[in-house]
């Protein structure tokens, strides 16, 4: 099954090492390896969040995901969105934004970092958003039960998260941002972003269930509009991850062909280890993932908003992210080894351990 999932993604890397060594020889080869190693780094926990979003969706939209979504993210994300970004903030037309970027790479990479501000403040407060409907919500199991109940408890207040990323918002932008005002629209436009595409999926999987009033309670397979509007999130949550991936690989080359490529071989990795995480229900088996996922999620967001007037090393952005998700998935692997030994030894004919109880969530 994992060779199934991933033939794609291998074939792309062994495609896009080859053409950076014959157009660039070995330093272009060796900066492809990086940048795609750099990318799946800063996105692992990007896959973990859609795989729990790409169990609601029908059959049809999560092969839309891996075809359709696959171009987006390589070409629309991290090749057209840069230089739709450049030609906005530097007022050029896209043919002049092309341009540029294929005649004087150096400068498309400073016009792109000046528009850093923009880019942190919509994804970083679009991430944010994400993280904090999380952890206000209160579920079956607790990693950091400590913070995350009464965190849980407090979310009780209507609409606290967008309360919290509005506060967030205006005191960085304020300040951390060189032009408070551009950075607080762009803001703005994320928080705004985030609660539509989040309002019509909830909206559409209603109708559909409403269409289906014999359907069981629990989930709804996501089709039609609902599965779009779930497809919709996904690309902005990878669009979001992106941006300052794109950003950062301008501090590794300035050569868009190589940028590209190592961006595009790490996005298919991040997609087929979607469908791999989804398809081998690791998310059940390992419990405390996703709340690892959304925490480095937190810290990524904070991290894009720092990098509003600071300079944050990508390597930090990637360490931490990767932290989060390696303890959750060893606290997860503690609590079945204990979930195991207690069955083992509960007598017989003994009700068996729902793995639920208060001391497992820690």
């Amino acid at each position: 099954m994992i060779l199934r999932i991933f033939r794609w993604p291998l074939g792309v890397t062994a495609f896009g090492l080859l053409t950076a060594l014959v157009l660039g020889g070995p330093k272009a080869f060796v900066l492809v390896a990086v940048l795609a190693i750099l990318e799946i780094s800063l996105s692992f926990d990007n896959a973990v969040v859609n795989a729990r979003v790409i169990e609601r969706m029908s059959p049809l939209w999560q092969r839309m995901f891996l075809t359709a979504g696959i171009v987006i993210a390589v070409f629309g994300m991290r090749l057209l969105f840069p230089l739709l970004v450049v030609g906005i903030t530097a007022r050029m037309s896209p043919g002049e934004a092309i341009g540029l970027a294929v005649n004087d790479a150096a400068e498309y990479g400073r016009r792109l970092h000046e528009a850093h501000p923009l880019i942190a403040a919509f994804g970083g407060v679009f991430l944010l958003m994400i993280f904090l409907d999380f952890i206000f919500e209160e579920r079956e199991f607790a990693w950091l039960a400590w913070l995350e109940r009464p965190l849980a408890r407090i979310g009780k207040l209507d609409q606290l998260s967008v309360v919290v990323a509005l506060v967030v918002l205006v005191a960085t932008t304020t300040y951390l941002a060189p032009e408070p005002g551009p950075a607080l629209v762009a803001g703005a436009l994320g928080i705004v972003t985030y609660l539509l595409v989040n309002s019509l999926g909830k909206l559409f999987e209603a109708e559909q269930r409403e269409e289906d009033p014999r359907r069981p309670p629990g989930p709804v397979a996501a089709a039609g509009r609902a599965g779009l509007s779930l497809f919709l999130y996904l690309e902005v949550l990878d669009a979001s991850f992106s941006f300052d991936g794109v950003v950062g690989a301008f501090a590794i080359s300035d050569e868009l062909l190589i940028i590209t490529l190592g961006l595009g071989i790490g996005a298919m990795y991040i997609r087929s280890l979607t469908i791999f995480l989804v398809r081998r229900g690791t998310l059940d088996e390992y419990v405390y993932l996703e709340h690892g996922a959304h925490w480095a999620i937190g810290a990524l967001a904070a991290i894009m908003l720092i990098g509003l007037g600071r300079s944050v090393p990508e390597i930090l952005t990637g360490l931490v992210g990767l932290a989060f998700i390696g303890t959750a998935t060893a606290s997860s692997a503690l609590r079945n080894r204990r979930e195991n030994a207690g069955r083992d030894a509960a007598p017989a004919g003994a009700a068996p351990s729902r793995g639920t109880s208060r001391t497992d969530e820690r």
